[in-house]
């Protein structure tokens, strides 16, 4: 207790002047202590504390109910790092969200945020079982303004990324106001290494749109077995609390009927975790899983495209590195073989949905430019929820559009004329950082 009030920027002299100062302040509480709670009292509360503890702990492994535990790693009066550890191998349905800067009264120190600690480990439901889809909470104003203009600032300052749309007469802007208003809308596209395009792509759809864009993951992103007891919040907390949920036929059904904006990546894990010399590879399956449940709700369709991630990212070591390394490789296995398997069905590379975790080296960042393509409507086109052949060429045309836009885009932006990091830090630091960088003339 005398010790919580020292600064650490004091040196060791003044630390242990400071120690000394508050020991000879609390001595004369000492005599007043038994007056408090005599010694009879204190006895017959630590035998009650005793004796509930066992209790309690003699049936913690009966628990079924989820159960979340928010510890903190600077708690000067319990060890809440240490019973996290220990809670989270007794409960059965236990998840840990530890706060290794934070003190004994974390609910009430800045920067904690109950609400979005549960909303972003999913665990907030309307009835006994959670359900994606009607179980969302759209961020809040202070949940936006943590994650863009606090957490992810200077990222997306760094990337300055250009978002661009077409307009129905072919025309492409600087902006989105060429995607509808009004959903159902189905956004396919190019998943860049490790998802790094997606932050910047929530912000600019609720900063111009006021839309929320529900993406389609990977069910491994939503899973508790590979967290511990010690597990922060992390980038996983974020995704779902803009809006990502399990890829499933189901949930894609339930959002169109829902009028909502998705976000479909069918290359999957296999494209977000590319090999080398991979980038802007689609990894499409030759099945138009997405073709005839869009055309039966009259979804429009955009295609899209995003290049930037060989300016940012290097890939030192990829999934084939990683599988001839002793090690790394019965790692791979190990958390493959225990994760919800997605396109077992589908043959050779396309299906290969492995996760694993590429080693990656940061670049001086170059810049990410986003086109969205021509909205394609499916409305009226339900002759190809019955026809294979019609369905397929429609996907055919949409990954081929994918593909376009993103040669567009890597011939285009070498016509930038701030896609160097120090032109565009030279240009804000002349009309502030809050200008809009230029670009190429589209």
């Amino acid at each position: 207790m005398a010790s919580v009030s020292i600064e650490n920027n004091l040196s060791p002299p003044e630390s242990l002047q400071k120690l000394s100062d508050s020991l000879t302040s609390m001595l004369p509480l000492l005599s007043e202590l038994a007056d408090i709670i005599p010694r009879n009292t204190l006895l017959w509360k630590l035998k009650l504390l005793k004796a509930g503890a066992a209790y309690a702990n003699s049936r913690l492994r009966a628990v079924q109910a989820e159960v979340l535990l928010l510890a903190s790693g600077s708690d000067n009066l319990l060890p809440s790092g240490d019973e996290a550890d220990r809670l989270f191998k007794a409960l059965k349905n236990c998840r840990v969200r530890y706060f290794k800067d934070n003190g004994h009264t974390l609910l009430l120190e800045d920067g904690v945020n109950l609400l979005s600690v549960i909303k972003g480990v999913n665990m907030y439901r309307r009835g006994r079982q959670r359900d994606f889809v009607t179980d969302y909470l759209p961020p809040t104003l202070s949940e936006f303004k943590k994650t863009f203009d606090e957490d992810h600032k200077l990222f997306h300052l760094a990337l300055s990324p250009v978002m661009m749309s077409t307009l129905k007469n072919g025309k492409i802007v600087r902006s989105l106001s060429g995607i509808p208003d009004k959903g159902p809308v189905l956004f396919v596209g190019y998943h860049a290494l490790m998802g790094i395009e997606l932050s910047p792509l929530y912000e600019e759809f609720l900063r111009e749109k006021k839309k929320i864009v529900r993406g389609l993951a990977h069910p491994f992103l939503f899973g508790t077995k590979f967290e511990s007891s010690r597990q922060e919040l992390s980038r996983l907390d974020t995704v779902s609390m803009y809006g990502g949920l399990p890829v499933t036929p189901i949930n894609m059904y339930r959002l169109f009927e829902r009028n909502e904006f998705v976000l479909l990546y069918p290359g999957g894990v296999r494209e977000a975790l590319h090999r080398k010399n991979e980038e802007y590879k689609l990894f499409w399956p030759d099945q138009p899983e997405f073709v005839r449940m869009a055309a039966r709700f009259g979804v429009t369709v955009i295609p899209f495209g995003c290049v930037g991630e060989d300016d940012v990212l290097e890939l030192v070591l990829d999934y084939n590195d990683q599988k001839n390394i002793p090690g790394l490789r019965e790692w791979i296995d190990s958390i493959n073989k225990e994760a919800d398997r997605v396109r077992d069905s589908v043959k050779g590379e396309d299906g290969n949905q492995d996760m694993h975790l590429p080693a990656l080296l940061p670049k001086v960042p170059g810049r990410f430019y986003y086109l969205f393509g021509k909205p394609i409507e499916m409305k009226g086109m339900n002759n190809l929820v019955r026809d294979r052949k019609s369905a397929n060429d429609v996907y055919l045309r949409i990954k081929s559009e994918v593909e376009e836009i993103m040669s567009y885009l890597k011939r285009k932006r070498e016509e930038d004329p701030y896609r160097s990091i120090a032109q565009r830090a030279l240009y804000q630091a002349t009309w502030g950082v809050s200008a809009q960088v230029p670009t190429f003339e589209p």
